[in-house]
């Protein structure tokens, strides 16, 4: 049973959309500095994580359902690859983002954040269903 701890309850609920708005953050100025996909998807996944802790999986189960998470691992599986594929049928390699746009310049940004979005959702998903599978044990 979970004991109800106001202090980590609320805090938690404060902390919580900063910590998503970070993830964001890390999200989308990944391919201008430090971070990426594989940073805020932690990040993004650790929140959830938190409030399972502090709420029980039980109720994190009910604001983010484990069918929801599997969903986004293979969506974000498709935008990662999708990208390589699109770029591949407008006639260059596979991943060669210089044909997604009229400007190279663009076309690697737009590819970059097409990628990192892909990865980010994936490594979010996967790790929040590796924590539901392995704190829902023995239940």
């Amino acid at each position: 049973m979970i004991q109800r701890k106001p202090i980590l309850r609320v805090t938690s609920k404060v902390f919580m959309p900063f910590i998503l708005l970070y993830a964001l953050y890390v999200q989308f100025h990944g391919d201008f500095g430090p971070g990426g996909g594989f940073q805020a998807g932690v990040i993004f996944g650790s929140s959830f994580i938190l409030y399972a802790l502090i709420f029980g999986l039980h109720d994190a189960k009910l604001v983010l359902p484990s069918a929801v998470l599997e969903i986004l691992s293979a969506l974000g599986v498709l935008v990662y690859a999708g990208t390589g594929v699109v770029s591949f049928f407008m006639g260059s390699n596979f991943l060669n983002y210089n044909a997604l746009a009229h400007d190279a310049l663009h076309g690697q940004h737009y590819g970059i954040l097409l990628v990192e979005l892909g990865v980010g959702i994936t490594v979010f998903s996967s790790m929040t269903l590796i924590f539901y599978v392995f704190a829902g044990r023995g239940r």
